[in-house]
């Protein structure tokens, strides 16, 4: 009768270690507390204890989350967005070596991402939007190699695109619009195997489409482009077709010229084409106005010849903040 009962609790004995929470690394509690202590009231208030991903009594830190590998708690994701943090780069982030997500869009960050940002080895989101970050991109984003989604828009970074993003083979969202940048975008891009979305508009870009496309079978899962509000010159080199993929083709506010190729409307599943505000001439091939999916064709703005008529119902296009959602 006696022993019956102790075997039950023999092994309750055994399995309580595992009931234990496992510890957060050392080195994710130093790196938060060193983040907490460079950042406002408004995140600080609701940062409770000294451990990350909490304590037993205590739940994690808003914005943190956690995960068990082997005996440590390591902190995997960080979202700390739209609170007004003030100042630069918490650089401390960097010392997160687990991290798969950073979020800190839409604060009040300055000055540069400093170049250890290339020690997230495993890091999968990027998105450092709505800031009012400078300097230049800094080439070292080209190390993460396991970076799907990068949004550094509406900041006010400046020099080159840095043709070290070429190096991110997952990468499928590069946005990159409203800043400052200059100079060419880098071919490179173009062999990017996942690439479904670029956005560099709103820059003091150069250069022409046919620069851009100029490497055989570029950019083949690319599904938007958006190249508007630059100084881009020359005309749409009929190998664009080739961009079999393309759903949106944005280039409104160029300094484009020459006549619309025919071989465009071949694009299957194109529903978008903004051509206004360039120095097209001629006229619209009848295709465009026979394809099955093109819902908005914007032409004005332009020196075409009399009788070219735009396509769909326009309106101003607009980006709503859910478009940045991942």
């Amino acid at each position: 009768m006696g022993l019956r009962f102790l075997i039950p609790t023999f092994i309750l004995i055994l399995a309580f270690p595992l009931l234990i929470h496992a510890k957060t690394l050392k080195r994710d509690v130093k790196a938060l507390n060193e983040i907490k202590a460079s950042l406002g009231w408004r995140v600080v208030y609701a940062w409770i204890g000294d451990d990350p991903c909490g304590d037993g009594d205590l739940p994690p830190w808003s914005g943190v989350t956690c995960s068990t590998q082997g005996d440590y708690r390591v902190v995997t994701e960080l979202e700390v967005y739209a609170v007004s943090i003030v100042g630069p780069f918490p650089t401390a982030v960097t010392n997160l070596l687990d991290l798969t997500r950073l979020d800190l869009h839409n604060n009040k960050l300055t000055g540069p991402i400093p170049p250890q940002i290339g020690r997230l080895k495993r890091l999968k989101i990027l998105n450092l939007r709505w800031n009012k970050l400078q300097d230049v991109i800094p080439p070292e984003i080209g190390e993460l190699k396991s970076l799907t989604h990068l949004y550094l828009s509406f900041n006010n970074f400046k020099g080159e695109i840095p043709k070290e993003l070429a190096n991110l083979p997952e990468l499928r969202y590069l946005y990159l619009h409203e800043n400052r940048l200059i100079g060419r975008i880098p071919a490179e891009l173009g062999t990017l195997q996942k690439l479904q979305h670029l956005d560099v508009g709103n820059n003091h870009l150069v250069g022409t489409i046919r620069e851009l496309i100029r490497i055989e079978g570029c950019f083949p899962a690319l599904r938007n482009i958006y190249l508007n509000n630059n100084y881009f010159t020359g005309g749409i080199p009929s190998q664009l077709a080739n961009l079999t993929n393309l759903e949106i083709l944005y280039l409104s506010y160029n300094k484009m010229s020459g006549v619309i190729p025919s071989e465009l409307a071949r694009i299957p599943r194109l529903t978008h084409l903004y051509l206004d505000h360039n120095q097209f001439s001629g006229r619209i091939p009848d295709a465009f106005y026979k394809h099955p999916f093109l819902k908005e064709m914007y032409i004005e703005g332009n020196s075409f010849r009399s009788g070219v008529n735009p396509v769909g119902l326009h309106k101003v296009l607009e980006l709503s903040d859910a478009d940045f959602l991942v």
